[in-house]
């Protein structure tokens, strides 16, 4: 069963992120491109509509409104063109993430870091 899961979890990722990629499709219709960025733009936004903190009901919009949300979209986009960000979005979570903005994030890490111990130094021993 827990393979299942996974093996869902990783179709609505895939999805989300196909969804991303046919909003910005011109062969797309407007009403499905605008609908798509909605339901991608939530799927992965890190702000949910129910915190997930909230024991069992914070998890309900992730389990049952983005699957619901993708399905419509999915309806209102041509099958051969869907089929094709699926494609496009499987292929994209089989790379590897870039080192150079790994790399990058982890400088601008260490530079707030220091620039925030630098203001409280000089705000405690001003």
């Amino acid at each position: 069963m827990a393979g299942k899961l996974k093996t869902w979890a990783r179709s609505i990722k895939r999805d989300a992120h196909a969804l991303y990629l046919a909003a910005r499709d011109p062969r797309v219709p407007w009403y499905a491109k605008v609908l798509a960025a909605c339901v991608a733009g939530y799927a992965l936004s890190p702000i949910d509509l129910i915190p997930d903190f909230i024991p069992v009901i914070g998890f309900l919009d992730d389990v049952i409104l983005v699957p619901l949300g993708i399905l419509a979209v999915v309806r209102l986009i041509p099958p051969g063109i869907m089929a094709e960000h699926r494609a496009a979005a499987a292929l994209a979570a089989g790379r590897p993430a870039s080192r150079l903005a790994g790399v990058v994030i982890a400088l601008i890490w260490a530079a707030s870091i220091a620039l925030a111990a630098w203001l409280a130094y000089r705000y405690f021993h001003a």
